[in-house]
């Protein structure tokens, strides 16, 4: 192969990792007539750029769930579809209901909807979840306390789950970073993971809420297994494969139409 000049071979670099999925150093050098020092330098520029993500010798392709995405980067992706999701788990919660709601963009857009709703007490571990419900005259809001996590605006640690530990909760809705039949459902983060997993185990029902862009992913950390929550509300976009293998687990779906969006 002809020797390419540095803006060339950076850009050959991030056309074969969205071709291949991943791109190892040692391909690289071989490829392009270069040394494997040289790759690692134009892997941390273009990974400084977000062209791609560096992993353990080599990169991968920068889809949402190979690097985590910040709350405003969230906040831009599927808007009107978070919109509906978070009108439809609203449907789903009941005056007098004692809920648990995650922290997450899609979360905030079920708590925008809980106002109509009377005797809520809601406990969430989002400080942008808990500003959103502070308009609501009718929904009592209690926050986990904890070590704030600014990337996410989440609480995470053992004071929040300590405080969650003090009160029974009929409800809990939970978003996630993947959903797999195989792996269940994941979070990037470890020790918000270990309060889902609080979550789960505290609340009487647990209603997941994802868009279908989660299904088939995976993040590091397991929350819990599908077979343990009882509703989903997604989109259309939900594979076949899923629907067949939640019902069979009697898993509840509401499914709304990403078409109309």
């Amino acid at each position: 192969m002809e020797q390419l000049n540095t803006i060339e071979r950076q850009q050959e670099i991030v056309r074969l990792t969205q071709q291949l999925g991943k791109v190892s150093v040692k391909d690289l050098a071989e490829r392009f007539l270069v040394s494997e020092v040289t790759v690692r330098s134009d892997l941390a520029i273009l990974d400084q750029k977000k062209l791609l993500v560096r992993s353990r010798g080599g990169a991968m392709v920068n889809s949402e769930l190979s690097r985590e995405l910040s709350l405003k980067e969230k906040r831009h992706c599927y808007s009107a579809l978070k919109q509906q999701l978070g009108e439809a788990v609203a449907a789903l919660i009941k005056d007098g209901d004692r809920v648990i709601l995650d922290s997450g963009t899609t979360t905030q857009q079920v708590a925008a909807n809980l106002g109509y709703h009377k005797d809520l007490i809601v406990m969430t571990n989002g400080l942008n979840i808990a500003m959103e419900l502070a308009q609501s005259d009718e929904v009592e809001v209690m926050l986990t306390g904890g070590l704030l996590r600014k990337k996410s605006m989440s609480f995470y640690g053992s004071l929040a789950e300590k405080s969650l530990r003090d009160y029974n909760f009929n409800k809990l809705v939970l978003g996630v970073d993947g959903f797999d039949l195989r792996s269940g459902l994941t979070t990037h983060f470890e020790k918000e993971a270990s309060l889902n997993r609080l979550m789960c185990d505290i609340a009487t029902e647990i209603i997941v809420v994802t868009d279908s862009s989660k299904f088939d992913q995976q993040a590091f950390h397991v929350i819990c297994a599908t077979s343990a929550i009882h509703t989903l509300v997604t989109d259309s976009g939900i594979p076949q494969a899923y629907v067949e293998a939640l019902t069979k687990q009697g898993v509840q779906l509401h499914i709304i139409e990403k078409n109309n969006l």
